[in-house]
């Protein structure tokens, strides 16, 4: 299967023809042959198929029990700001909440006007799955920004089941921080 890897390649050589009309009148047929040149795959560079970089928050199996956020610059008196782990976690289990409710909702009503046209009791418009599937899965993109903006920040408070009011507070905290600096 080794040659299955090599690839063939053909050029023709083609000789320069110093008077055209001398090399019609020859007797002597004139056939093209191809060279064949063989290219084998090149090894990649060692460790070119290694993720190098780190995603920001993500530390691998020696995770610290707090996830860094802000810095900015990188420069010597920039202090990042920790996140608790409570916090962290409660974020996720918000943004879970908010983008898998309204997938599944969506999901479900695809499902539900597959069924209902199916049997015919109601001959269901194009525009309807299509406004379903915008609406819900719009939802379901939103969820992630306000999963995040709606969990309290703050270690020791847990917040409200939506959120309303921490979704406030965190956008103003969140602008305000970024107009201060």
């Amino acid at each position: 299967m080794a040659g299955a890897m090599r690839t063939l390649l053909c050029s023709s050589k083609i000789p320069a023809l110093s008077d055209p009309i001398s090399s019609i009148s020859s007797n002597k047929p004139r056939f093209l042959t191809p060279s064949p040149i063989l290219l084998r795959p090149q090894k990649p560079p060692a460790g070119a198929g290694r993720v190098r970089a780190n995603a920001k928050g993500f530390s691998g199996p020696s995770h610290t029990p707090t996830a860094k956020v802000g810095g900015g610059g990188g420069g010597a008196g920039d202090e990042e700001e920790q996140i608790p782990q409570v916090v962290y976690e409660r974020m996720m289990v918000r943004i879970v909440g908010f983008v898998g409710v309204p997938m599944a909702a969506g999901i479900g009503l695809l499902h539900v006007l597959g069924v209902v046209k199916e049997r015919g009791l109601w001959e269901v418009p194009l525009w309807v799955p299509f406004l379903t599937t915008l609406v819900c899965f719009g939802a379901s993109a939103l969820g992630i920004a306000y999963g995040t903006l709606s969990s309290s920040w703050d270690a020791d408070r847990t917040g409200s089941v939506l959120g309303f009011e921490e979704a406030q507070r965190n956008w103003a905290e969140m602008w305000s921080d970024e107009g201060d600096s």
